[in-house]
C-alpha cells in the first residue's frame, strides 16, 4: 500500500500497486515522501486546503483507473451525501481525474468539495435508528424568510419545542445527539431539557456546546423515557440556521466507542491522545479516586462540554470592552488637572538573573506609565550573571526616578522585597515582579482610586498572563475583597498597593515563607485593616508572564509555595484566631481552615417543608439522621397538607423511630416564605437550617462544616455545594445581575470540577446561597424579619433574605465541604399557568425595585463576567 486516507475509521482513499499508474521514476520519491497511512478526521477547511495542495505536488503525473476511482475514490463520499450541489462537484472531480493526472482533480476536490462535506459525511455515516423530530418555535424565535432552516433571536432565551413524529415518547437508553448550526457568534452553546412527564427542569438537561458551521456530537444515556424536549439553539440575540439536528438510537457498544474517540481527541485536539495512555490515565485516576471506570469516563466525557472561557473570548474583550474604556493622553491629562492629591507610587521589584529581554520589558513597562508620579526601586539580590547590573546601571543613568541597591549576598525574595522596599519614598508601595509587566494605565486607575478611597490601606486589581510570544490570555476577573476566598487561595496577588506606611508598621516582608511572601505580607496587614480598606479595581493592570519553573505557567511546578501558604495562614491565625487549623486544600496552593465548634454544640433545628411524596421525603430526613456526623439537632417536618395514607404513616413511623423529629401540620395555601417563617416559631435551636425535602447528605459532616461557620460572629447564611442526581454542579452560591436577578455559580459543571480558578474548591464570601441548604443563627433570622412571605411568596425568597442578612452587615459564606444532593424541582411544580407565570413576574419585577444597585454589580462576582450565563466565562462585547 503506498497511500491511504482514513476517516472516522473508514477507509476513503486506497490506492496500491493495482490501482496506480504512475511514472516508474516518480515511485520511490512517492513511497518515501507523503504516501503513507495517514487519518485526517480532525481536519478542518483551512487544513483540507493545504493537504490539497501538498497531494497535488506529491501526485502530480499520477493516474488512475476508472473503476478504482469509482470503487475507492468519488463512489464511497457520493452515496454518503445527499446534498445535490456538492456530490456534483464531487462527481466532476471524480470523472476528471480518470486517465488523466490525479493532481488537479485532487485538488480541485479537496478545496471545493470535501470541507463542507464534512459534516454531512460525519452524519450520513453515525449508524443506528434515527428519530424522526420536529421542530415547533415556542418563545423569542421568528422564522427569517421563508426557509424554515433560517431564524432569528429576539432575545436571550429562544426556544424550541422538539417532538418526536411517530412515537409517544422517546425510549430509555443510549442516543447520539448531533448539532450543526451557522450563527453569527463562532462559539455558541445550545441547552436541551428533558420532560419525562414531570414537566421541564434543570435537574433533566444536558449542554452541547458548538462552533459555528462545525458539527457537535454528543452521546446520552437516558435512564427513563423522555415526553418531549425543549431545544434552547444559543443564548443572545441575531440570525441563524440549523443545519442539521438528529438524534440516534445507538447501542451501548457504539456508544462507549465514541465517547472513548471524544475523550482521546479532547477540546480542540487536532491528534489523539494513544489508547495505551488514555487506559493508563484512566486507570490512574480509578485507582485515585477509588471509584469505577464508568464514573471516571462519565466525568471526563462531562468535561469536554463545559462553555469554558476561551482567547477568543477575551481577544473580543480586549478589542471591543478594554480598549473603548481607556482613557486618552488629553483624557488623562484633563483628569490629573483635577486630582486634589498625587499619590507618589513607588513601584517596588527584587530582581535575580533575571533574562535581559524579559528585565527591559518589565522596566518599559513602567517607563511608559501614563501617570508621571512613580519611582522605580530595583534591588538586584547578587545576580552572578553581568548583564543584569549592567542594564539597571544603564537604566538608573537613565531616569532618575529609578533607583537600584545591589545586594552584596543573595538572601532570597523576601529580603530582597526588603531591599527594595527601603528604597520607597512615596506614600503608596506597589509590588512588581521582575519578569512581568505592568499595561500603560496600571499606576493611572491606581492613583484614580487611591484618590476616591482615601481611607483605603490596600488595593488590588485584575490580572492577566503573557505567554512567550506575548500574547495575552487567562484573565483572572477578581471578587472584591473575599477573605475567606483570600484565606483559602492568595487571590488578590497582582496588582497590589499598599500604603507605606502600614507595610512598615508590620515590618515590611517576612523571611521563611517564600513562595507566599505576598499573601503572609497581606494577612500581617489584616491585623490592622478593616475590610472596606482594601478596594478592588475591575480592570486587568498586571501582566503575569509564563516562564518556565514560574507559578504563573503551572501552580504545580513549586510544590513548596503550599507550604508555605499553610505555615503563614497558620501563623496569622495564632494571633487572630488561634483554634483555627489550617490545612493544604484540595488543589495546588490552595487551603482549607477549619474552624472550631462551640462547645456545647448548638442545637441546630432543620426545618423541611413537604406535601406528600413519602420516598422523597423519607430519602431526604433518613439520609440527615443515619449519615450526619453532628448529632446535637431536631428536624421539623412541615406539612402543608399531605393527604396520601403513605405519607402519613411514614410521619408517625419517623417520629417514633427517632425522638429529634417532629411534624409540624400548615394547612394553608403554598407559600414557602409563610411555612418556613412558621417553623421558625417552633424551632428550638440556637441555629436554624432551611433544606428542601429533594435534598440528600453526601458528605456526613456536611453540618458540622455549616455550623461551624453559621457561629461565626460576622458570618450570616452559610449555604452548601449541591449535585443534581447525575452529578454535576446544582448550587454553588448565587451570583447576583445573572439573568436579571440572580443565578447559580457554574451550574452543571461536573463534580470535582476546579472551577473558576478553583472557586468550585474554595470556601468562599457569596452574595446569596440557596434556602435548600442554608444554615443561619437564629438571631439573626430574627433580626431581619425572616423570609418576605407578603411578597416574595416562591421564587427569590432566598436571595432576599441573603440580601437583608448582608445589610445588616454579615457575611454571607458557602462552603464545598458540605455536600448534598438536590433533586430539584421534584418538590414543586413547573412554572407553567397563567397565575404562576403571572406571580413568577410580579417576584422579578419586585426584587428589581427593592435591590436594584444590589442586582446590577455582585461584589463577589465581577463586571467582567457574564451576565447571562452561569459559567464564570467573559463578558461579549454584545451583553
Amino acid at each position: 500500500m503506498l497511500y491511504k486516507l482514513v476517516w472516522d475509521a473508514k477507509v476513503l482513499i486506497d490506492l496500491d500497486d493495482g490501482v496506480l499508474e504512475a511514472p516508474q521514476e516518480r515511485l520511490p520519491r512517492l513511497t518515501d515522501t507523503h504516501l503513507r497511512e495517514r487519518d485526517f478526521s480532525a481536519a478542518n477547511a483551512q487544513e483540507w486546503s493545504q493537504i490539497a495542495l501538498t497531494l497535488a505536488h506529491e501526485l502530480d503525473g499520477v493516474t488512475v483507473s476508472s473503476a478504482a476511482v469509482q470503487q475507492r475514490f468519488g463512489g464511497i463520499l457520493i452515496a454518503l451525501t445527499s446534498d445535490q450541489e456538492n456530490a456534483s462537484k464531487l462527481r466532476y472531480a471524480v470523472d476528471s481525474a480518470i486517465h488523466k493526472p490525479f493532481a488537479p482533480a485532487l485538488g480541485r476536490f479537496c478545496k471545493a468539495a470535501l470541507p463542507p462535506l464534512k459534516p454531512l459525511i460525519q452524519l450520513q455515516e453515525s449508524s443506528g435508528n434515527r428519530i424522526k423530530l420536529k421542530l415547533t418555535p415556542l418563545s423569542q424565535l421568528e422564522q427569517d424568510g421563508d426557509n424554515d432552516k433560517y431564524w432569528k433571536s429576539l432575545g436571550e432565551d429562544p426556544h424550541f419545542q422538539l417532538e418526536f413524529e411517530s412515537i409517544t415518547e422517546l425510549q430509555a437508553g443510549w442516543y447520539r445527539i448531533d448539532l450543526l448550526i451557522d450563527a453569527s457568534r463562532p462559539q455558541n452553546s445550545a441547552k436541551f431539557y428533558l420532560d419525562h412527564g414531570q414537566g421541564y427542569s434543570e435537574a433533566d438537561t444536558f449542554i452541547l456546546p458548538y462552533q459555528t458551521e462545525t458539527l457537535a456530537t454528543r452521546v446520552c444515556f437516558f435512564s427513563k423515557p423522555i415526553r418531549s424536549a425543549r431545544f434552547d439553539p444559543k443564548e443572545l440575540k441575531g440570525r441563524f440556521r440549523i443545519l442539521a439536528l438528529q438524534w440516534t438510537r445507538i447501542d451501548e457498544g457504539t456508544a462507549k466507542r465514541q465517547i472513548l474517540t471524544q475523550i482521546a481527541y479532547g477540546k480542540g485536539k487536532s491528534t489523539p491522545a494513544s489508547l495505551k495512555q488514555l487506559r493508563i490515565d484512566l486507570e490512574r485516576q480509578v485507582y485515585e479516586r477509588k471509584t469505577s471506570l464508568s464514573e471516571v469516563l462519565a466525568r471526563k466525557y462531562n468535561e469536554l462540554f463545559i462553555v469554558a472561557p476561551g482567547q477568543a473570548s477575551y481577544e473580543d474583550w480586549i478589542e471591543n470592552i478594554e480598549k473603548p474604556s481607556l482613557p486618552s493622553a488629553g483624557e488623562i491629562r484633563t483628569m490629573l488637572a483635577g486630582f486634589e492629591y498625587k499619590p507618589l507610587i513607588s513601584v517596588t521589584m527584587p530582581t535575580y538573573n533575571t533574562g535581559e529581554e524579559y528585565l527591559r520589558a518589565c522596566i518599559d513597562s513602567v517607563i511608559a506609565q501614563s501617570y508621571p508620579h512613580w519611582e522605580l526601586c530595583i534591588a538586584d539580590d547578587a545576580s552572578p550573571k553581568p548583564h543584569v547590573r549592567q542594564l539597571l546601571e544603564a537604566y538608573q543613568a537613565q531616569d532618575p526616578r529609578i533607583k537600584v541597591v545591589f545586594r552584596t549576598e543573595n538572601g532570597h525574595i523576601s529580603h530582597a522585597s526588603n531591599s527594595a522596599l527601603s528604597l520607597a519614598g512615596g506614600d503608596f508601595v506597589a509590588l512588581l515582579d521582575h519578569d512581568d509587566a505592568l499595561p500603560e494605565h496600571a499606576l493611572f486607575f491606581m492613583a484614580q482610586a487611591i484618590t476616591r478611597h482615601p481611607d483605603a490601606q490596600i488595593f488590588y486589581s485584575d490580572e492577566d498572563k503573557l505567554n512567550a510570544e506575548g500574547q495575552r490570555f487567562d484573565p483572572h476577573f477578581k471578587s472584591d475583597w473575599n477573605p475567606d476566598l483570600f484565606y483559602s487561595q492568595n487571590y488578590v496577588s497582582h496588582l497590589g498597593v499598599y500604603r507605606r506606611s502600614l507595610l512598615e508598621r508590620i515590618g515590611g516582608f517576612r523571611a521563611g515563607v517564600e513562595g507566599s511572601q505576598d499573601q503572609d505580607l497581606l494577612l500581617r496587614c489584616l491585623l490592622y485593616v478593616k475590610g472596606p480598606q482594601i478596594v478592588h479595581i475591575p480592570r486587568v493592570l498586571y501582566h503575569w508572564r509564563t516562564v518556565e519553573g514560574s507559578t504563573a505557567l503551572a501552580s504545580g511546578e513549586k510544590s513548596y509555595t503550599t507550604e508555605a501558604g499553610v505555615k503563614a495562614l497558620t501563623d496569622y491565625f495564632a494571633e487572630a484566631h488561634p483554634a483555627v487549623r489550617v490545612e493544604p486544600g484540595q488543589l495546588p496552593n490552595t487551603y482549607r481552615v477549619r474552624w472550631p465548634l462551640p462547645e456545647p454544640a448548638p442545637l441546630v433545628s432543620l426545618l423541611i417543608p413537604t406535601r406528600d411524596r413519602r420516598a422523597l421525603t423519607e430519602t431526604c430526613v433518613r439520609s440527615i439522621l443515619e449519615k450526619s456526623t453532628y448529632t446535637n439537632y431536631e428536624i421539623l417536618i412541615l406539612d402543608n397538607g399531605s393527604v396520601e395514607t403513605e405519607t402519613l404513616e411514614f410521619f408517625e413511623q419517623i417520629q417514633q423511630e427517632d425522638r429529634r423529629v417532629r411534624v409540624l401540620r400548615y394547612d394553608h395555601p403554598f407559600n414557602y416564605s409563610a411555612i418556613n417563617n412558621f417553623g421558625v416559631q417552633h424551632a428550638h435551636g440556637e441555629v436554624i437550617g432551611l433544606i428542601n425535602n429533594d435534598i440528600e447528605v453526601i458528605a456526613p459532616e456536611w453540618l458540622g462544616e455549616m455550623v461551624s461557620h453559621a457561629m461565626r460572629a460576622d458570618i450570616g447564611c452559610v449555604g452548601a455545594k449541591l449535585y443534581y442526581s447525575n452529578g454535576t454542579i446544582q448550587h454553588a452560591g448565587v451570583i447576583c445581575s445573572i439573568g436579571g436577578v440572580a443565578g447559580h455559580s457554574h451550574k452543571h459543571f461536573p463534580r470535582d470540577h476546579p472551577g473558576y480558578f478553583c472557586r468550585l474548591q474554595l470556601v468562599q464570601t457569596l452574595s446569596a446561597v440557596t434556602a435548600a441548604c442554608l444554615l443561619i443563627r437564629r438571631s439573626i433570622f430574627d433580626e431581619v424579619n425572616g423570609l418576605d412571605e407578603e411578597h416574595l411568596k416562591v421564587a427569590f425568597n432566598d436571595v432576599d433574605f441573603c440580601l437583608k442578612v448582608r445589610t445588616a452587615g454579615y457575611r454571607n459564606l458557602w462552603t464545598p465541604y458540605a455536600e448534598l444532593y438536590h433533586h430539584e424541582s421534584i418538590s414543586r411544580g413547573a412554572e407553567d399557568s397563567p397565575e404562576k407565570i403571572e406571580r413568577f413576574r410580579k417576584e422579578i419585577e419586585f426584587m428589581k425595585e427593592k435591590w436594584n444597585k444590589e442586582l446590577e454589580i455582585d461584589p463577589y462576582y465581577n463586571q467582567n463576567l457574564t451576565k447571562i450565563k452561569e459559567d464564570f466565562s467573559i463578558r461579549h462585547s454584545n451583553y
